[in-house]
C-alpha cells in the first residue's frame, strides 16, 4: 500500500473513530452503581488486550527481546491510556456533571497541537492552528448548547480533577506513542499496552473489589464492560495509533472534537434524546476545524 493511500485511509478515520469512542459516553453513564470504575477499566483492557494479541502473537514473540528490553515504556503507557484514562474518567464521572468532563476534555487536542509543536517538532501552520481553534468552539458550541454565557455559570467539583488529569494523561500518552518508535505494528504494540495496563489496574482493582458493596460484578456490568472492550477499546485505540503513524499527533487529535457531536446522534438513535439546532452549528465549526488542519497539501 503507497504512502498517499495509507493517508487517505487515516482520513477516513478520522471521521469513524469517534463512533467507536462514543459508545464510552452510553457506558459512563450506565456504569455508577453497576459496575466498580477500575474494575470495568480493567475487565474492558483484559479482553481488548486478547483482542489485539489474537492476530498478533507471532509478532509479538518475535519482537520478546524488544518487549523485555523497553518494558517500561510499556508500562508508562498502559498506565497512562489504560490506568487513568481509563477508571479515573469512570471515578471522576460519579461527582461531575457531562458538561465539566466535555469541557475539560476539550483542552487535550490544544494541548497535543501545542506539545506536538514544541516537543515532537511537528509543523502546525496557521490554517491548522485556525483549525484547532474552530473545532473548539465547535465543540463547546455544543456542550453548552449554543448557550456561552453558561459558560459563567459552571462550577467545578471535585470530580473534575480526575477527570483534567485523564485529559493530561491522554494528551502524554498521545506524545509518547509517537515519541518511542516501535518497530511492533500497531496491533502488537497495543497489545502489549493493554497488557501492561491490566498489570497497573489488577492492585487497584482487587482493593476496590475488597471494599466494595456486593456485588462489584453483574450481568450488566460485565456487559458494559465488553461493550467498552470492543468499540471504544480495540477498535477506537488501533484506529488511533493507525492515524497517529500516518498523520500525526496535532493533526489527529482533532478527532476528539466529533465525540460529543456523534455521542448526541448515537443518544439520539439509542435513548431517543432530540437533537437541536447548536448541535448543527457545531458539526459545522468542526468539520470546518478537521478540513483545516487536514487539508490537502498540509504536512
Amino acid at each position: 500500500m503507497s504512502s498517499e493511500t495509507r493517508r487517505q485511509w487515516a482520513l477516513a478515520l478520522i471521521f469513524v473513530t469517534p463512533v467507536f469512542w462514543s459508545v464510552n459516553y452510553l457506558v459512563a453513564r450506565s456504569a455508577p452503581g453497576v459496575i466498580e470504575p477500575h474494575l470495568l477499566a480493567l475487565l474492558r483492557w483484559a479482553a481488548a488486550g486478547v483482542l489485539f494479541a489474537i492476530p498478533s502473537w507471532r509478532e509479538l514473540l518475535r519482537h520478546r527481546a524488544h518487549l523485555a528490553a523497553d518494558w517500561r515504556r510499556y508500562l508508562v503507557l498502559g498506565a497512562l491510556g489504560m490506568w487513568i484514562c481509563g477508571a479515573w474518567v469512570y471515578v471522576g464521572g460519579r461527582t461531575t456533571a457531562a458538561v465539566n468532563i466535555a469541557l475539560i476534555y476539550a483542552l487535550s487536542p490544544v494541548l497535543i497541537a501545542l506539545a506536538s509543536a514544541l516537543w515532537l517538532e511537528e509543523r502546525l501552520g496557521r490554517p491548522q492552528a485556525l483549525g484547532v481553534a474552530l473545532a473548539l468552539a465547535g465543540v463547546v458550541h455544543v456542550v453548552l448548547q449554543g448557550r456561552w454565557d453558561h459558560l459563567a455559570g459552571v462550577r467545578l467539583v471535585a470530580g473534575d480533577a480526575w477527570i483534567l488529569a485523564a485529559t493530561l494523561s491522554w494528551t502524554l500518552y498521545s506524545l509518547l506513542l509517537k515519541r518511542w518508535p516501535s518497530p511492533l505494528s500497531p496491533m502488537a504494540q497495543l497489545a502489549a499496552i493493554s497488557a501492561a495496563g491490566v498489570l497497573v489496574l489488577l492492585p487497584f482493582t482487587a482493593w476496590e473489589v475488597a471494599h466494595a458493596a456486593p456485588p462489584a460484578l453483574t450481568l450488566h456490568g460485565f456487559a458494559l464492560a465488553m461493550a467498552a472492550a470492543v468499540l471504544p477499546g480495540f477498535a477506537a485505540y488501533l484506529a488511533y495509533a493507525v492515524m497517529q503513524r500516518e498523520l500525526g499527533a496535532a493533526r489527529v487529535a482533532v478527532v476528539l472534537y466529533l465525540g460529543p457531536i456523534y455521542a448526541a446522534g448515537l443518544a439520539w438513535a439509542v435513548l431517543g434524546e432530540p437533537l437541536h439546532g447548536y448541535h448543527a452549528a457545531g458539526m459545522v465549526l468542526v468539520l470546518a476545524g478537521i478540513y483545516l488542519v487536514n487539508r490537502p497539501g498540509a504536512r
